[in-house]
């Protein structure tokens, strides 16, 4: 475990400090760079909180809650998942990245499954493609899983409990890596707005998916071949933050300083590589059927703002009929990243959370 000045990601460098105040510091992931921050590290014995970000954002994206969390006597971390923020961004498939792809020794089939749909309805079992379309390549979510159970070996190490807290599409990582979880290193998953992945082949309606599927391949391959001049039209400070407006109830919480933050490691050279690959993922893990399984037996608790444009709020409120699932809060007046927009009101949540699940160790 290192803590360094900076680290060269293709040309984007790794401040010392990030423009939120919190050091970076680098963790050698399976030869790997990947970045993470730390505030509370002095308490030795406390609970743990390691925060997962969501899709194409990264461990900045939880500067209001990191010193929170701390004060509120944790050690708490943010991490950049492999391809992500300032950690390394090997090409999808090339032999270093596939040698440690998570799909790799797993028996990924095409299981029957039961997922809910937008009006909260339990809809009849389906087929669920579990390995990525793109044969190989590393960024899947047994791979981020993997990544967190090692993080929290390896830089965290034992303590009096450690709870994964996840926003968004960070919520699959997260629950997947407590499924996983044959050590109990996790005591607890608490998620701030659940994604449903809708472009997962799953997703699309029984009388639609032979056309729908083959069509979004097309869409998701051409992307991955002839995207590159998209993404840098897109990649734009102007851009991004009128891109923010939308899942953010509040446009004062759009401020420059998230823009840059989320903006600079996807300038790096490999970034567009992962954005695309990512955006090819149409298979993989869903939240209701890890919701289900059985090898998830650690308490999980739900909360999302209820003007989410992007979350349908009845399926939200529908994943309290998991028995894993303590509760479902909804926030009204705050949208997909109430972490970020509403931590005044997202932070106690998560405290009395912890407390709860570790005290009960």
């Amino acid at each position: 475990m290192l803590i360094s000045a900076a680290i060269a990601c293709s040309g984007i460098v790794m401040p010392a400090t990030s423009p939120t105040g919190v050091a970076n510091r680098v963790w050698s992931w399976r030869g790997f760079q990947t970045r993470y921050q730390c505030l509370g590290d002095e308490h030795e014995n406390a609970p743990a909180v390691i925060l997962v970000h969501g899709l194409f954002v990264n461990a900045d994206h939880w500067r209001r809650n990191l010193p929170a969390l701390a004060e509120a006597g944790f050690r708490a971390y943010s991490i950049d998942l492999l391809g992500y923020g300032y950690s390394d961004k090997p090409y999808p498939t090339s032999d270093e990245a596939t040698a440690i792809s998570g799909e790799k020794g797993r028996a990924l089939g095409m299981p029957e499954q039961v997922i809910g749909s937008a009006s909260g309805d339990v809809l009849p079992a389906r087929p669920v493609q579990q390995a990525h379309p793109v044969e190989g390549s590393v960024y899947n979510f047994y791979t981020w899983a993997e990544q967190l159970a090692d993080f929290k070996r390896e830089v965290i190490g034992s303590s009096a409990g450690t709870v994964l807290v996840a926003n968004s599409i960070g919520s699959i990582s997260a629950l997947q890596a407590a499924i996983d979880d044959e050590a109990e290193l996790f005591d607890g998953v608490f998620i701030v707005n659940p994604n449903f992945r809708e472009l997962h082949s799953a997703e699309q309606p029984g009388w639609v998916r032979p056309l729908a599927v083959p069509v979004i391949g097309a869409v998701q391959q051409a992307l991955r071949r002839y995207g590159q001049p998209l993404f840098d039209a897109l990649a734009k400070p102007g851009t991004v933050k009128q891109i923010l407006m939308e899942p953010y109830t509040d446009p004062n919480q759009v401020t420059d300083e998230l823009v840059e933050v989320l903006l600079t490691p996807l300038l790096a050279e490999g970034a567009a590589d992962v954005v695309f690959d990512t955006l090819s993922y149409s298979a993989g893990p869903l939240p209701e059927p890890l919701l289900s399984d059985s090898r998830l037996t650690v308490p999980v608790q739900v909360c999302f703002g209820e003007d989410d444009p992007w979350t349908p709020a009845p399926r939200v409120r529908a994943l309290e009929r998991f028995a894993t699932v303590q509760s479902v809060t909804g926030l009204p007046g705050v949208g997909h990243c109430p972490h970020d927009e509403a931590p005044d009101r997202v932070n106690p949540m998560i405290v009395d959370f912890v407390r709860a699940v570790c005290s009960a160790k």
